[in-house]
């Protein structure tokens, strides 16, 4: 007892500090879990033997995908089947040849290379999907065909369990026996002890016995969790919930085991029953907790599990291996998003975040050990390859960011459209604020000519009946074939501050007389905006805010009338407030480091409370 509190008292302290250090930094949360591993392993030695825990640890892989699951619909999933087996059957079959043909290159033969390619070929579902999560990327286009991809990669793992113990040459005809096999299939157990529900039937028992199992999946999402839900509901204990939400993802896994499918596969598959549940977002807020706590363990565990002792007896081979493989499966990933369509950004995250290998190769290596595919020896370098490719899958997420910071979509490459028409108000940028302006004003039956660099924006305007035009509204050629010469008004609303500002500053100094109605993304950018020369300036959260504060005070005692003038007395402070902060506010200095703006700030709330105080006395009185 004592050990298993001093361990998990390890674990969690070196979660505590590295993880928001991580974060702090940019690296993201799984990179601060490797580190923290290996600093508590390989560095210090504080944990010794991780392998029992790193079996528990991979439940949460489980969770993660029954998550997932409820945030797929069966129609979305139906709707994935060209990528799933597009995208994903050719990852899978490319990159098991190619690193199948660059293993018999360095002398292995067919049978263990292509071992080792099927070992390969498998991403890690638990970094990529929580660092796309993290990054909010999972819906991009990237996003969507990289999950597709791993979604194909784990329902692979199974056939590839039942094709490993044929590549033993010298035990063929016993090392296929349904025991072996469902030895590696279940993470939980390495010593075999497990109790099966297929062990010593004939095929077509198994086959049987494995469709009635997805079947009571199935059958049961659809028909049984709505009462069971009800009834726990019933009792009215939050805790009941939880309970049950864990029983459903452990009872599956456990159902999947014993027929000698993977427990992954099987909740991912419950979670897509539960999907159009009422119940969904109660069963997904009650798993996420023990799915990230999990998911973090796992990451622990990996980074504590890395020999550096066997690296650093040929650090150049094995460090070149896992660039190798990363080169060779982005080489791969990159030319089947090119097959499949995806461009720029889309391509590159495609590309970059499933170079490296994945946490069920570990299970197929293990697997492999005991099937005699593999010797220890080499098994021992694939396991240091596999974690090495895990640690720098989230620099590789850095790059993408820096890259995508630089890279030019395939829509934005595209020439401008040419613009064949001009009017007194120019929109640029046609988001969900620009649409809001550009209808307003179209209604009242005054002519605007919109702007966007975003094609698919510009498209779908011109499905609905909006005219737009194709451009990026920053570059001087493309704004003064709008008309900027002799526009009256230009609307800036672009999504990225920095481009807003630049815009602004441009058409100031072209057109000193024209009328700039800018969108400011908070108080800070007002100021910036103020400065480069905008007449109004929109704080895309002020007006909505303002009116939710008004609804407050009529539910508080306050009249309407009383709290629609609390409200203007408070815009038109506000106003000449941030007219008074512009003038002491410093570029490049946090506001809260520059004493005159705080000591500004503290006048100007007072002199809000007495005019605020002032007006609901005067309507009072009067």
């Amino acid at each position: 007892m004592d050990t298993i509190l001093f361990h998990a008292s390890i674990y969690l302290v070196a979660a505590v500090i590295a993880v928001p250090i991580a974060a702090r930094m940019g690296l993201g949360s799984v990179l601060g879990y490797l580190l923290a591993g290996i600093v508590i392993g390989p560095m210090l030695g504080l944990v010794a033997n991780t392998g029992d825990l790193q079996h528990f640890a991979e439940f949460g892989v489980v969770m993660m995908l029954f998550v997932i699951g409820l945030e797929l619909e069966p129609q979305v999933l139906w709707d994935m089947r060209h990528r799933l087996l597009g995208l994903g059957g050719m990852q899978i079959l490319g990159t098991t040849l190619a690193v199948m043909g660059a293993a018999m290159g360095l002398g292995q033969p067919w049978n263990t290379a292509l071992a080792i390619g099927f070992i390969f070929s498998l991403s890690s579902t638990a970094i990529v999907l929580q660092t796309l999560s993290e990054k909010g990327l999972m819906r991009t286009g990237g996003g969507r065909s990289s999950f597709s991809v791993l979604l194909t990669q784990d329902i692979a793992v199974i056939p590839l369990l039942v094709l490993l113990p044929l590549l033993a040459m010298p035990n063929v005809p016993t090392l296929a026996a349904d025991g072996s096999i469902q030895r590696g299939i279940d993470m939980a157990d390495d010593h075999g002890h497990g109790m099966s529900l297929v062990e010593g039937l004939p095929g077509w028992g198994v086959t049987l016995v494995t469709l009635g199992a997805v079947a009571a999946i199935i059958l049961g999402g659809i028909y049984l969790s709505r009462p069971i839900f009800r009834y726990i509901h019933a009792a009215n204990l939050p805790e009941m919930f939880t309970a049950l939400a864990l029983l459903i993802v452990i009872g599956i896994a456990f159902l999947m085991m014993l027929v000698g499918l993977s427990p992954a596969l099987g909740t991912f598959l419950a979670g897509v029953v539960l999907a159009n549940s009422e119940f969904r977002h109660e069963l997904e807020s009650n798993v996420a907790p023990f799915k990230g706590l999990l998911l973090g363990l796992f990451f622990i565990t990996v980074g504590a599990g890395i020999d550096f002792g066997t690296f650093f007896k040929a650090p150049a081979t094995i460090l070149g291996l896992a660039l190798g493989l990363i080169a060779l499966k982005g080489a791969i990933l990159f030319a089947i998003g090119q097959v499949f369509g995806l461009r720029g950004r889309d391509k590159m995250l495609f590309t970059l975040s499933l170079a490296q290998a994945g946490e069920f190769g570990f299970v197929l290596i293990s697997f492999s050990l005991q099937q005699n595919v593999l010797t220890e020896r080499l098994g021992g370098m694939l396991l240091l390859v596999i974690a090495l490719s895990m640690l720098i899958t989230p620099l590789l997420f850095l790059l993408y960011d820096w890259l995508s910071r630089r890279l030019i979509d395939t829509d934005e490459e595209r020439s401008a459209d040419e613009i064949d028409e001009e009017g007194p108000v120019i929109i640029a940028g046609i988001g969900r604020f620009g649409q809001i302006v550009n209808r307003l004003v179209q209604s009242t039956g005054h002519k605007t000519v919109v702007l966007d660099h975003d094609m698919k924006t510009i498209e779908l305007m011109r499905r609905f009946g909006f005219k737009g035009f194709y451009g990026d509204p920053t570059r001087p050629e493309v704004l003064h074939a709008a008309g900027l010469d002799h526009a009256r008004v230009l609307v800036v609303a672009l999504d990225n501050r920095e481009s807003v500002t630049k815009l602004v500053s441009y058409a100031r100094r072209a057109r000193p007389d024209l009328h700039i109605i800018a969108r400011a993304r908070h108080r800070s950018h007002v100021y910036e905006l103020y400065q480069a020369g905008a007449n109004d300036i929109v704080r895309e959260l002020f007006d909505s805010s303002l009116r939710a504060g008004r609804y407050v005070l009529e539910n508080i005692g306050l009249s309407e009338y009383e709290a629609a003038k609390a409200e203007q007395t408070f815009f038109h402070h506000d106003r000449e407030a941030v007219r008074e902060l512009a003038k002491v506010w410093k570029p490049g200095v946090p506001s809260s480091e520059n004493p005159e703006y705080v000591a500004r700030v503290r006048e100007l709330e007072k002199d809000l409370e007495a005019a605020l105080t002032q007006a609901l006395e005067k309507d009072a009185g009067g």
